[in-house]
């Protein structure tokens, strides 16, 4: 008689049946080995088309018009909230997306002599620098006329003709506030904030009614998106000003 060693080592140790595998089956275990795969795919597909909607502007909401508040503080959430509304319901619709959208851009320019305040300063200059080459801003809101003419030389006189190289004469390229009727009777309630653990408040017009106001002169080929339409809510804002 055979040991048992030996039918083990002598055993038929032939090729198994192969067995076939249903629809079914192939599917579920392509999937176990290739989910991940699957799963990071559709991950940097998103990314992708995310990244590329942002590039081309799409689902953005895109202004119909933009102002540049230029000053040492940011003006408060609820003023400029107050103040893009009330513009929009002077404006109209230039890109025919069914709304009124007026954007205030605030470049914050504090004292540069002071450390603390140097840097804030620079990314101000450096973001309205960034505005004024892509021409983006017509409208101004300037807290200090004199020193932005100074320094950057783009407002339009208001005559509408545009200065001379080196003209810093502001007198004709800005308006108070407070000398445009139409600006004086915007509804733009008050305004509160807390500031260094204080609770500040106030009145958003009598916030406003010291700065100045002006628009962009634009020379060779450059100009700012709807051109037409900024100078006819320019024309709105500044009537009984100019007459």
């Amino acid at each position: 008689m055979a040991s048992e060693y030996l039918k083990w080592k002598y055993r038929d140790v032939g090729p198994k049946e192969k067995v076939e595998l249903t629809p079914r089956q192939k599917r579920e275990n392509w999937w176990y080995y290739h989910k991940w795969y699957v799963f990071l795919g559709v991950v940097l597909a998103a990314v992708a088309v995310y990244l590329i909607a942002r590039a081309l502007g799409f689902g953005e909401v895109r202004p119909d018009y933009q102002v540049a508040y230029v000053g040492s503080a940011a003006l408060p959430e609820d003023t400029v909230t107050a103040l893009e509304t009330a513009l929009s319901g002077l404006g109209t619709d230039c890109d025919g997306d069914g709304r009124v959208v007026v954007r205030v851009n605030q470049y914050v320019i504090g004292d540069e002599t002071d450390s603390g305040d140097a840097l804030y300063s620079y990314a101000g200059r450096t973001r309205l620098m960034a505005d004024l080459d892509a021409c983006e801003s017509y409208f101004f809101l300037l807290e200090d006329p004199e020193d932005f003419q100074e320094n950057y030389q783009v407002l339009r006189r208001l005559d509408g003709s545009l200065p001379a190289e080196g003209d810093r004469d502001v007198e004709r390229c800005c308006l108070s506030w407070s000398d445009c009727p139409a600006l004086r009777g915007l509804a733009l309630g008050g305004y509160t904030e807390e500031l260094l653990g204080q609770t500040l408040s106030g009145d958003s017009q009598e916030l406003l009614s010291g700065l100045a106001l002006a628009r962009r002169g634009f020379w060779a080929d450059k100009t700012v998106r709807y051109a037409d339409p900024c100078d006819e809510l320019w024309t709105v804002i500044t009537k009984g000003a100019l007459s």
